[in-house]
């Protein structure tokens, strides 16, 4: 072999070898086209992750209306078993108030939202997102309703026995925007004094859950308290609070709480967390439902089912989106009283 063969030899050699790393690096790629078909499928190969996906979880919020540490955990549990139910994966946030579990949804951070009465149409009213669950909950005869009541709470010995009673007392509300903690209590107020709740309580308070609203009745913080009915019997209350407090008087009804998505949440995958929502409740996860806010169930509804809250919300003379910019943060929570009598 003369000096042109050896070097034309070599040549080929180094030729084959770069016709052979492309060959394997097109394989390794897909196969991908100048088309751009099937690059999505490539990891890292498309900005837009699958929602769902480990590298882009559903973020799940659930509103703080309850014992922040019970509310975390129940629905930490929803979420494991929706991801093993529909194979998609989850991340729980416990917003700090009402207000800003409606802000998430809306500046994208949060996909799908556990949220009261009122949230649901500050979340419609800004056209963030839709309702696509209402909770349902046994009345008093045990048949599932899809409303519910709030109540008046003051202690059983402060010889209060009406409304007319707390005049010129301290009163704990829950949240600007909730229904049963805000809304129709105030409503509530007006029908039978003639007064705004400004005017006619000494002072009143946001408490921060209905929980820490009844528990500061409870603990002689204030006079009276409005909660929904009847957030008492939740598991973790002081086993003589039914005795210690009592209910004098009642607003509704309500609309239930229920679950919303986001404005662009994909139609497909909401779909299939709806169905395995409903199934969830109703079979494995009722012990988990009940805890979480005493859900009995849930049920499919549509925009219009919470059109008695914006219409409640007009007769009070409230601003639902100015209360909401306006919110306050919550207290720092009270320590809670030990169980025995």
């Amino acid at each position: 072999m003369n000096k042109e063969e050896g070097m034309l030899g070599s040549s080929r050699g180094r030729l084959g070898w770069a016709l052979a790393a492309i060959l394997l690096v097109t394989a390794c790629s897909g196969g991908t086209s100048s088309s751009g078909a099937g690059a999505t499928s490539t990891p890292g190969a498309s900005k837009t992750l699958r929602v769902g996906s480990f590298d882009r979880p559903i973020i799940f919020a659930f509103t703080p209306s309850q014992d922040v540490a019970r509310v975390t955990a129940s629905g930490n549990a929803m979420a494991s078993a929706l991801a093993t139910a529909t194979g998609l994966k989850f991340k729980v946030t416990i917003p700090t108030s009402y207000a800003a579990q409606i802000e998430s949804v809306c500046a994208g951070q949060t996909d799908i939202a556990a949220i009261a009465p009122l949230q649901m149409t500050l979340l419609l009213d800004k056209g963030c997102g839709s309702p696509i669950l209402a909770s349902l909950r046994k009345d008093e005869k045990g048949v599932l309703a899809t409303t519910y009541n709030a109540q008046i709470l003051v202690a059983t010995a402060s010889g209060i026995t009406d409304l007319a009673g707390l005049k010129g007392k301290k009163f704990a509300f829950v949240d600007p925007i909730s229904a049963s903690g805000y809304l129709f209590p105030s409503l509530l107020v007006k029908n039978k004094t003639g007064q705004d709740p400004k005017t006619f309580f000494a002072s009143t308070i946001f408490a921060g859950g209905h929980d820490k609203a009844a528990l500061a009745v409870y603990s002689g913080q204030v006079d009276g308290a409005a909660t929904f009915n009847d957030v008492r019997t939740n598991v973790g209350m002081p086993a003589d609070i039914l005795t210690k407090t009592k209910v004098i008087d009642a607003a509704g009804p309500i609309p239930n709480d229920g679950i919303a998505v986001s404005k662009n949440f994909p139609a497909d995958v909401q779909a299939t967390i709806t169905k395995a929502l409903i199934a969830y409740c109703a079979d494995a996860g009722k012990a988990t439902c009940k805890s979480l806010f005493n859900w009995d169930g849930l049920q499919e509804v549509k925009s219009d089912f919470y059109n008695p809250i914006r219409d409640a919300a007009k007769l009070a003379g409230i601003d639902v989106a100015g209360e909401a910019a306006k919110t306050p943060a919550p207290p720092p929570p009270t320590p809670s009283p030990t169980k025995a009598p």
